[in-house]
């Protein structure tokens, strides 16, 4: 299949951040949409743009590793080739605490004797402690660690100039606030585990990142999405996938879709009856969610002979947001939860979307899409022939739902 200008068409793939509650839904999505995008590799494309969490992800892609495989190692650790372990994000930042606590007696000093002696209020003469307080309570340096043993593995490379595709992962420079592109043309000599580890160093979580005598934090600070690292290249086909969006309570979905979930959460009360985590969650996700808003709008103007296609949770679903942002627990119910929502989004879009990536060499996989024994973590296996009876029964009204809800739509 050949672009516009007649050359074989150029697809990029932006990951934005989120946590690991966002990794894992990027994952539980990727892994749909490599199952029902027929003629689309996810490990050969030719840009992959990341952002803090999604920073994993894009850096995994683009050392070859598919998508399901990503799955296998982030949702189930499965084997030796571990990418993700919540325990290297939970070690105490004992190198920053220690430097910022021999500098404590020098500032107490000096703020008691601003306060005494230097008639200054006790507010005023307490300022002089901040540079004691850590910058970070986790230490984030496990990310670099890990992260270059996995990609200096065979058939893998920890050098952005030696990957076959390009990969861009995106910090913030804490002292000018400007963007850094980490595997573009001067930032491409950084390994690729330190700009995972600076694009998700999150401010006050983790420590800023030293680089080249300059300090780095979280992507994000800048943009959400940063897509536009790739799309300035000429892209043809831009994909985006974003994890957090806010949740509206006001038009909660179909009644179907309300009785299958637990009880608990079948009704979601105001966002405010959730006191303070549940308002400063809809605020953050409120305020990345208007800017990248802003920003897709920016892009189909700026590259109107781009396709781009966004891929985000239903702000309407309550699974994802009443989980834990920093969540890892409940990694395989809610990465599951994506691969299904995912799913069903892609059929419920698919008239949109077909034309759109047919014209870029893509068909999207009907009898995949339309098939409901599929899963991305597989379910626990009946155990009596009671249960295989039941597994057996419920397959059957799956399959027989599936034929009703087609035969409407026929009609």
């Amino acid at each position: 299949m050949k672009s516009r200008n007649g050359k074989p068409p150029r697809i990029a793939l932006a990951l934005a951040g989120g946590g690991p509650l966002g990794a894992i839904y990027e994952i539980g999505a990727l892994c749909a949409l490599d199952e029902a995008l027929q003629g689309l590799d996810f490990t050969k494309l030719d840009h992959y743009v990341g952002v803090s969490a999604g920073g994993f992800i894009a850096a995994g892609l683009a050392n070859g590793m598919a998508p399901r495989e990503l799955c296998a190692s982030f949702i189930d650790n499965d084997g030796a080739s571990e990418v993700f372990d919540p325990a290297w994000l939970m070690v105490p930042a004992y190198g920053e605490f220690a430097r910022r606590g021999i500098m404590f007696p020098g500032l107490l000093a000096s703020a008691l004797w601003r306060a005494t002696w230097g008639r200054k209020s006790v507010t005023h003469a307490l300022e002089r402690l901040g540079p004691a307080l850590p910058t970070g309570i986790f230490s984030n340096e496990e990310v670099h660690t890990r992260l270059a043993s996995l990609f200096t593995r065979d058939g893998r490379t920890n050098d952005f100039r030696e990957l076959r595709s390009r990969l861009t992962l995106v910090a913030t420079n804490l002292d000018s606030g400007d963007a850094a592109p980490f595997g573009r043309p001067g930032w491409d000599h950084v390994p690729i585990s330190k700009a995972v580890q600076a694009s998700s160093a999150l401010p006050g979580l983790f420590p800023p990142v030293e680089i080249d005598a300059h300090y780095f934090v979280d992507g994000a600070l800048k943009k959400t999405m940063h897509a536009s690292v790739a799309l300035e290249d000429g892209i043809d086909l831009m994909l985006c996938l974003n994890p957090l969006v806010p949740f509206n309570s006001v038009e909660p979905r179909d009644a179907v879709m309300q009785r299958n979930l637990p009880a608990e959460k079948r009704r979601i009360p105001r966002i405010v009856d959730g006191g303070l985590p549940a308002v400063l969650s809809q605020t953050f996700r409120s305020m990345i969610h208007s800017r990248m808003e802003l920003g897709m709008k920016q892009y189909e103007r700026a590259y109107p002979d781009t396709d781009i296609v966004l891929i985000e949770p239903d702000q309407r679903d309550p699974e994802l947001y009443l989980a834990n942002t920093f969540s890892y627990g409940q990694r395989r119910q809610l990465a599951e939860h994506a691969y299904q929502q995912t799913r069903s989004m892609l059929r419920s879009r698919r008239t949109t979307l077909a034309p759109k990536l047919a014209r870029h060499g893509i068909v999207l996989d009907g009898a995949v899409l339309d098939d409901p024994r599929r899963h991305l973590v597989a379910p626990p296996l009946p155990r009596t022939r009671i249960g295989q009876a039941v597994a057996t029964l419920q397959e059957v009204v799956d399959d027989l739902g599936h034929a009703l809800h087609t035969t409407r739509e026929a009609a």
